[in-house]
């Protein structure tokens, strides 16, 4: 297994914004990030850390 990608939680959120999330709730250090689709609600939490191995 080769080395993880290091991003920070902000490049996760707009990562995730660009493929359709959008931000819902703070709370505490966590962003929560959700998608509605025809399938159903897609939720996400996303630590808002400087460092998150992904």
């Amino acid at each position: 297994m080769g080395k993880l990608r290091v991003l920070s939680g902000k490049d996760v959120c707009k990562i995730l914004q660009r493929q359709g999330f959008s931000e819902v709730r703070r709370r505490g250090s966590h962003i929560i990030m959700q998608c509605r689709t025809d399938a159903g609600t897609v939720t996400v939490p996303v630590p808002d850390h400087t460092m998150l191995a992904i």
